[in-house]
């Protein structure tokens, strides 16, 4: 029964399945000319796609073939693309995935919606540790195939790669490698990585001659039962303590160590500054010495050549023709005068034409005998003294007793 909606549109069906699909009338040539049709295309694909065999891009073909000469499984591995392939059953073409595989062992049950190339099972390895506990770990493992012949003949088509080649080799490999940690060395990561390198190892090792490789194990979590993990917490807080008195107790002893030291530079710098001090002092003090030293002994050799020049003026003016020396010396006093009144008569008189008189009046004797010894010799040069100890040793000599006496007066020449 079928009526149509408020809007006029389309058929509705009624009923809990709604009315049985009819042919529309068609005359029964027109059936069998469709019939013909149906099968002139449908048996030629048919045949097509037996006779050939699609590789996807991301698998690898390997054939085998049942009915013929050359039975079994053949060496050659196919690339993507159609392959011919004998029908009805004589040969039949095997596809194995090439690209990466994820085996995990998980926790958790996983969804569904993963890719063919992941496989998971909600079982995570269980594994006893060296001190007698459980730890339940979730791990991933990466696999490829590499040798597709090599897998066929070894373990066979379809999924047998997996249910008799990697998946019953993981978890005892798992269990001997992982096994060897103490319960808190899960927590451990340098050592925790080091065990599963070891696993991947092995478990390569395992599946290589059946034509497989292990890329990487990855270990994503683990967990310890309620109690243990209690009893874990408990023992890492008591070892942090442990660790927090240990660096307590050793930057303490730093410290003290580091106040030591500066005590012990401020004694230091203090003792070389006093040493400097002293140092100082000391030259100020030699400083000090030296310049009066210096300057006793400049003044000596001063007072000495005074004496000295002194000493030889004295002798030169006990040679012949002195009293003329004075006479010029005590004319000079003249100089400045210029009006002066003197007698000119008499025995006092000056007459300035008269020259003898006027010498005379200076103390030069005319017509006198003005012959003289020698002069005395004169004394060595002074030596620059060395301390006043020596000021003796510079003195001026004595006369020398053999030379001719010296007139005080003596006549002009």
């Amino acid at each position: 029964m079928s009526t149509r909606d408020s809007n006029g549109r389309g058929p509705l069906f009624v009923g809990p399945k709604g009315a049985p699909f009819q042919w529309p009338a068609m005359p029964p040539r027109v059936k069998v000319l469709g019939c013909l049709v149906v099968l002139i295309v449908a048996l030629p694909l048919a045949f097509i796609a037996s006779i050939f065999d699609y590789v996807k891009p991301n698998e690898f073909g390997i054939k085998e073939v049942k009915i013929g000469i050359d039975r079994g499984v053949q060496e050659r591995v196919y690339g993507p693309g159609f392959w011919f392939v004998k029908p009805l059953g004589m040969e039949k073409m095997h596809h194995f995935p090439r690209q990466v595989l994820v085996l995990e062992l998980s926790l958790a049950e996983k969804g569904s919606g993963k890719s063919p190339a992941s496989h998971s099972y909600s079982r995570a390895a269980k594994i006893q540790t060296s001190d007698g506990f459980f730890v339940d770990v979730d791990v991933t493992i990466l696999y490829r195939i590499v040798d597709p012949y090599k897998l066929m003949t070894t373990l066979g088509p379809g999924m047998l790669y997996l249910n008799n080649g990697i998946l019953p080799k993981a978890e005892p490999i798992l269990k001997q490698t992982l096994g060897e940690l103490k319960t808190e060395d899960f927590y451990n990561s340098p050592l925790r990585v080091k065990k599963t390198e070891m696993a991947k190892t092995l478990l390569d090792a395992e599946i290589a001659p059946k034509g497989m490789k292990v890329d990487q194990v990855l270990i994503r979590y683990f967990k310890y039962s309620d109690e243990i993990q209690k009893n874990i917490e408990a023992k890492k807080l008591q070892d942090q303590l442990v660790f927090k008195n240990q660096a307590e107790a050793k930057a303490n002893t730093e410290e003290a160590a580091i106040k030591k030291a500066m005590e012990e530079g401020e004694v230091f710098v203090k003792l070389e500054l006093e040493g400097g001090e002293a140092y100082k002092t000391e030259k100020a003090a030699e400083t000090e010495l030296y310049t009066r030293r210096k300057g006793a002994e400049g003044k000596l050799l001063v007072q000495t050549a005074e004496a000295q020049a002194t000493e030889w003026k004295n002798a030169a003016m006990q040679l012949g023709g002195y009293d003329r020396k004075v006479a010029l010396e005590m004319v000079k006093v003249l100089e400045g005068i210029d009006p002066i009144v003197v007698p000119c008569g008499g025995e006092q008189g000056v007459n300035p034409l008269a020259l003898d008189s006027v010498l005379g009046l200076f103390g030069v004797k005319i017509g006198a005998d003005t012959s003289v010894g020698p002069p005395p010799a004169l004394p060595p040069p002074l030596e620059p003294l060395s301390g006043p100890s020596a000021a003796a040793e510079n003195a001026p000599p004595a006369a020398d007793p053999s030379a001719p006496a010296v007139p005080a007066e003596g006549g002009a020449q």
